[in-house]
């Protein structure tokens, strides 16, 4: 659906200093750099050093100018140009709009990973404490969505981000959702809605999953204090990383495999038929895990003795994805990495209607 965003004026200053990533992309040393980037940047609402201080510090921006509403409600198409970690450089199409928060029981949105509930509380407690969502959730539609890239000027840009306003009061109908990324802030907003008696609503970034510029990429584990990983042989050993490397992509999709990188000896280990690489990793354990999208950085943590051992997966296929939501399994945490991850503080969404 179309709605009423909030969104900077002009008393904020450049957009640039004031929009961030999500906060799970930013660490402290990012948070740090931005809340010294602008009084007004988005992090001292979305990682705030109190719920009840972000509450607070939205209702004063608004008041004071800082923040306003658009006079009317609208959905805003966004392309985002990006370079993936395997180089490539692509062009993601997608549609901001909001959406009815409803439990997954309901079947109109689909999860595909685990999530946490330390996370979730924190995620709950902000959104009651400032009834705004400052960023969209990644969605992806099984539906294809016509989607087009305006000739006009965009309306808001960003780096290698641009926004165009749609105006209108008409739903766009996007079929079956599954959550990408956004799956405690999405819980949380149904969690919310049970408590005020009514749905809630999510913003989301809505993504058709045939859109050339959707790619999901690997997310690897490295482990620390697990001298029990570093010993024991698990796999075929082989000569070296990149042969490693060109082995996994050529083993069938249908049976999990990895690289096993340990000091010393590169490995591929194969598990079970119908099983994900990283559901193959996790029966190792999580005590000491880690996770990261770069090789260099799984490698060479082994390489420096910082890590005992580092696995190498394959990024699932979107289909994957799907597949597992389907049936009412939930992947391992981290199965999954979408990037570009949306922006906060473009638009805002508040929960009042």
């Amino acid at each position: 659906m179309p709605f009423r965003a909030v969104r900077y004026t002009g008393a904020a200053g450049p957009l640039a200093d004031l929009v961030a990533p999500p906060y799970d992309a930013v660490d402290d040393v990012e948070r740090a750099r931005l809340y010294t980037r602008s009084p007004y940047n988005v992090v001292h609402v979305t990682l705030p050093e109190s719920a009840e201080a972000a509450g607070r510090l939205y209702r004063k921006w608004l008041a004071n100018g800082i923040l306003a509403p658009d006079e009317d409600a609208a959905t805003w198409l966004v392309s985002e140009r990006y370079v993936g970690p395997d180089g490539v450089e692509r062009e993601r199409l997608g549609v901001i709009g909001s959406v009815t928060a409803e439990p997954y029981a309901a079947g109109g949105v689909w999860p595909h990973e685990q999530t946490h509930e330390r996370i979730r509380k924190e995620r709950l407690a902000l959104l009651r404490a400032t009834r705004v969502q400052p960023e969209p959730l990644l969605l992806l539609s099984a539906d294809a969505l016509d989607l087009e890239v305006p000739e006009r000027a965009p309306d808001l840009e960003v780096d290698a981000t641009r926004l165009w306003r749609v105006d209108g009061s008409t739903a766009i109908d996007a079929g079956q959702l599954l959550v990408a990324d956004g799956h405690h802030r999405y819980e949380s907003a149904v969690e919310l809605g049970r408590e005020l008696g009514e749905w809630s609503r999510v913003m989301a970034l809505v993504v058709p999953i045939d859109d050339p510029g959707l790619h999901v990429f690997s997310t690897h584990r490295v482990f620390s204090q697990r001298p029990d990983l570093s010993e024991e042989p698990s796999g075929e050993e082989v000569a070296g990383l990149a042969e490693a490397l060109t082995a996994l992509d050529g083993e069938p999709r249908e049976q999990s495999a990895a690289v096993a990188y340990r000091p010393g000896r590169v490995e591929l280990v194969r598990g079970s038929d119908g099983e994900l690489d990283a559901q193959l990793v996790e029966r190792l354990g999580l005590d000491g895990i880690r996770y990261t999208w770069r090789v260099d950085d799984a490698t060479t943590a082994v390489d420096r003795g910082e890590s005992d051992a580092a696995f190498l997966v394959r990024a699932p296929r979107i289909e994957d994805v799907f597949r597992f939501a389907r049936r009412g399994e939930l992947m391992p945490a981290k199965s999954t990495y979408f990037t570009p991850k949306p922006l906060s503080g473009l638009v805002f969404h508040p929960l009042e209607r």
